[in-house]
């Protein structure tokens, strides 16, 4: 074990990107899996399962409440009535809630950038810089350095979750969050194998996305080819089309109030316009140079407020309508105000004093290969990223017009195969493959763990309808 200490202490301390000599021997594949195994006496797999509510637990509605006081006050309502939809709903905007809980569970300590809000519904398809479409990871608002079973048990919670959403059984629902560990360890394994620069090329492609669908059956298959194919036309076009109208011979974005609609004066009082502009501009220094060269080609048209997702609402969020050559040229950006991580009061954030920075790159870390135009930027009271709004992209939704019974099995092996990449490509995948193992164990405990937080989440929604009867919490 002094061995196995040692090296736990050279790997958390020197991280890649910081190690003051490339002249120095890296500790070998066989003692990283040597030292994922030897963790398990400090934190073992079956520790894993633990849920118990601790007596000092604040309420779940005090966490929703203090976390308004820094939202847009209008919108706060919108994104309490979207959490009051469903026990899932509330889920996906909990993530506070989640991470207070995590922090008294047992932990390993073995650290990769985490996507820090990781549920089934946090998946999808995007373009790579190469415009190839991919699967993966889709939003990182939370993202942080931190122990890696974090993400891991929100993920499978969610699954079980998502499961009794759509009418499915205790022994489905077991089925898919044994589906998604089975496929993180042994994609864990794989990763830990494969060389640092075809680990960096690797990407779960439309080709691989079909072969994961053929063993599920042709309803599956015909499913994923339905979402690439949504994903594909999913792009800046599209948006003009759903998002656009003439006036007056003047394209502008559709007012479609209160989730899109214009705002004349920004947060400062100033005139939008003016904002905006500094907005780009400061947006435009954090990008590549042949990237800030691409992006000056196109002029500001137009803009609205947005209201996305549900765990960010109340955030500010600008939808930015660009030209290039004329509106067959056109531009969507997305502006997401950042807030400090939910993850940050439990891990701390060392490297990165800019939320938007922590956001993008999060993101570049996690995705690979991301937008293209993915940077960050400050005004004067706001830290942001921008993105593109839809650049061949496509989410994951359950119910009638989404995943259901007969798809969700796929898909929990690509939940699995995603996070596992994610996770190797920021942490060390042999450390993590080695604690995980090749046996069962971890999938036992993260099932027991899964349905006893799902039940948790019951008990917690229902506190949340409860407070909203009584008029504790406002909804729209």
């Amino acid at each position: 074990m002094p061995r196995a200490k040692n090296l736990l202490h050279l790997i958390e301390h020197t991280p890649v990107p910081h190690l003051r000599s490339y002249l120095k021997m890296r500790p070998s594949y066989q003692e990283r899996t040597a030292l994922g195994k030897a963790t398990r006496q400090q934190v073992s797999r079956s520790a894993q399962s633990v849920w118990a509510v601790t007596p000092s637990r604040p309420e779940p509605v005090d966490i929703l409440l203090r976390q308004a006081r820094t939202r847009i006050p209008e919108l706060v309502p919108i994104r309490h009535q979207r959490m009051a939809a469903s026990p899932f709903a509330f889920y996906r905007g909990g993530a506070a809630i989640m991470a207070h809980d995590l922090a008294k569970s047992p932990c390993t300590n073995i650290h990769v950038q985490l996507c820090g809000d990781m549920h089934v519904s946090n998946f999808g398809f995007f373009a790579t810089t190469e415009h190839q479409l991919v699967f993966g990871i889709s939003d990182f608002d939370e993202t942080l350095p931190g122990s890696w079973e974090w993400d891991l048990k929100r993920l499978v919670a969610s699954a079980v979750i998502a499961a009794e959403s759509i009418g499915a059984d205790k022994v489905y629902a077991q089925g898919i969050v044994r589906n998604i560990v089975t496929s993180y360890r042994r994609h864990l394994l794989d990763y830990a194998q494969m060389p640092y620069l075809q680990l960096a090329h690797e990407y779960i492609d439309d080709r691989r996305l079909r072969d994961t669908a053929r063993p599920f059956g042709s309803q599956a298959q015909q499913f994923i080819r339905k979402q690439i194919a949504y994903a594909r036309d999913n792009t800046n076009f599209g948006v003009l089309k759903k998002f656009t109208h003439m006036t007056n011979g003047r394209r502008q974005i559709t007012d479609r109030a209160p989730l899109i609609e214009r705002a004349e004066i920004s947060h400062t009082g100033g005139p939008m316009e003016q904002f905006l502009d500094q907005v780009l501009v400061s947006y435009a220094d954090s990008l590549l140079s042949d990237r800030r060269q691409l992006l000056k080609r196109y002029r500001l048209v137009d803009f609205a407020r947005q209201v996305v997702g549900v765990g960010s609402v109340g955030l500010s969020c600008l939808m930015l309508y660009m030209t290039g050559i004329d509106d067959q040229d056109p531009l969507f950006l997305q502006y997401k105000q950042a807030e400090s991580s939910v993850l940050a009061p439990y891990f701390g954030d060392p490297v990165f004093t800019h939320q938007g920075h922590r956001v993008a790159a999060g993101q570049r870390l996690i995705q690979g290969a991301p937008d293209m135009l993915l940077g960050y930027g400050q005004t004067k009271s706001r830290q942001f990223y921008v993105r593109q709004l839809r650049d061949m992209k496509g989410g994951i939704s359950f119910g009638p017009e989404g995943v259901g019974k007969k798809e969700f099995p796929a898909y929990a092996h690509l939940f699995g195969w995603a996070l596992a990449l994610a996770h190797a490509r920021s942490g060390d995948p042999a450390i993590l493959s080695g604690y995980c193992g090749t046996t069962t164990q971890l999938d036992d405990a993260m099932c027991t763990f899964a349905f006893a937080y799902a039940r948790q989440n019951a008990v917690d929604f229902e506190t949340f309808t409860q407070a909203v009867k009584q008029g504790k919490v406002r909804i729209a």
